[in-house]
C-alpha cells in the first residue's frame, strides 16, 4: 500500500514537471498499469471462487426407494427359488428312473424264482412219492427181500434233496442300500417284503430236514451194502436202478423199523416244505403282477 501512495505522489511530482504530451503519455502509461492490475485481480478473485466452488461441491445422487429394495430382493429370492425347483426335479426325475429300474430287475428275480419254484415243487413230489414205497417196502421184511432192487434205489433217491435257491440280487441291493425309500408305492413295498420273509420258514424247515437225514444215515449204514450202492453210480453221478435183487446186509425188522421211523420224519418235512413252495409260488406270481401292473411293464 505505501509503496502504491509513493507511486501516486511521484506521479503527480511529474505531472508538474512534464510537458502537456509527456502528461499525456505518462496517464495513459498509467491507465494501463492499472488496468492490467484489475484483470489480474478479478482473475485471482475468479481462481479463488473457482476452487471454492470445487471444494465445497456435492454431487446430488437420487436416493433408492423401498420399492426397488423389495424389487430387488424378490428377484434374488425368485432365482434362488427357480434354482432349488430345478434341482429337485432333477432328483425327483433321477429317483424314479431308479425306481423303475428296480422295479423291472426286480421283476427279472421273481420270473427266475417260479422257474426254480416250479422245478422245486417237482423234486419235492418225486421225493415224496420215493420216501413212500421206501417206508412200504421196510415195514415188511419178507417183501424186502424180494424187492431188492427198489429198496436201494429209493434209499438212495428219495432222501435226496437240494435247498431252494432263489434269486435276490435286487432284493439286497434295495435293503443294503436304502433303496427301498425309492418305492412310491406301499402296497408293492409291502408285498414284496411280505414275499422274501417266508424265505425263513423254508430254510427252518430245510435245516429240519438236515437233521433228519443225518439220523437216518447213521441206521442206514447198518443196512445196505455200500458195494451194491456204489455200483448203482453212474459216471455222471446219476443213481440207476439195478435188476438182479440185491440183498441187504440185515433183514432185521427192528432196524428196518427204525430206519423207516426216520424215513417217515423225513417225508413229513418234505410234505411240509412242499406246501410252503407252492404257497411261495403263487406269492411270486401275485407280486409280479401287482409289479406290471402298477409301473406298467410287458
Amino acid at each position: 500500500m505505501e509503496e502504491n501512495k509513493n507511486i501516486g505522489g511521484d506521479s503527480k511530482n511529474l505531472k508538474n514537471n512534464l510537458t502537456d504530451d509527456d502528461s499525456t503519455k505518462l496517464n495513459s502509461s498509467m491507465n494501463e498499469f492499472q488496468e492490467t492490475n484489475n484483470k489480474q485481480q478479478e482473475f485471482t478473485n475468479e481462481k479463488t471462487e473457482t476452487k471454492n466452488m470445487e471444494v465445497h461441491h456435492h454431487p446430488h445422487t437420487e436416493r433408492k426407494k423401498f420399492k426397488h429394495y423389495l424389487f430387488e430382493f424378490f428377484m434374488l429370492f425368485l432365482a434362488v427359488f427357480c434354482g432349488f425347483l430345478a434341482e429337485y426335479q432333477l432328483e425327483h426325475v433321477i429317483e424314479h428312473q431308479k425306481e423303475k429300474q428296480y422295479i423291472e430287475s426286480l421283476t427279472s428275480d421273481l420270473q427266475d424264482d417260479v422257474k426254480s419254484l416250479d422245478l422245486q415243487i417237482a423234486d419235492e413230489q418225486r421225493g415224496i412219492g420215493e420216501l413212500d414205497s421206501l417206508i412200504y417196502l421196510l415195514d415188511d421184511s419178507a417183501l424186502a427181500k424180494q424187492k431188492g432192487d427198489d429198496l436201494y434205489y429209493f434209499g438212495r433217491m428219495g432222501p435226496r434233496s437240494k435247498p431252494f435257491s432263489n434269486n435276490n440280487r435286487t432284493f439286497d441291493q434295495l435293503r443294503n442300500s436304502g433303496g427301498f425309500r425309492l418305492i412310491r408305492k406301499a402296497n408293492c413295498s409291502n408285498q414284496i417284503m411280505g414275499y422274501y420273509g417266508q424265505f425263513s420258514q423254508i430254510r427252518l424247515l430245510e435245516d429240519n430236514y438236515n437233521h433228519e437225514f443225518d439220523n437216518f444215515k447213521k441206521v442206514a449204514a447198518r443196512i445196505f451194502e455200500p458195494g451194491i450202492m456204489r455200483k448203482q453210480e453212474n459216471a455222471d453221478g446219476d443213481i440207476m436202478r439195478s435188476n438182479d435183487n440185491p440183498q441187504l446186509r440185515t433183514y432185521d425188522a427192528d432196524l428196518l423199523k427204525e430206519l423207516s421211523f426216520h424215513a417217515l420224519q423225513m417225508n413229513g418235512s418234505r410234505r411240509s416244505r412242499l406246501t410252503v413252495l407252492k404257497h411261495l409260488k403263487a406269492s411270486a406270481q401275485q407280486l409280479l403282477t401287482m409289479l406290471k401292473k402298477s409301473y406298467h411293464l410287458q
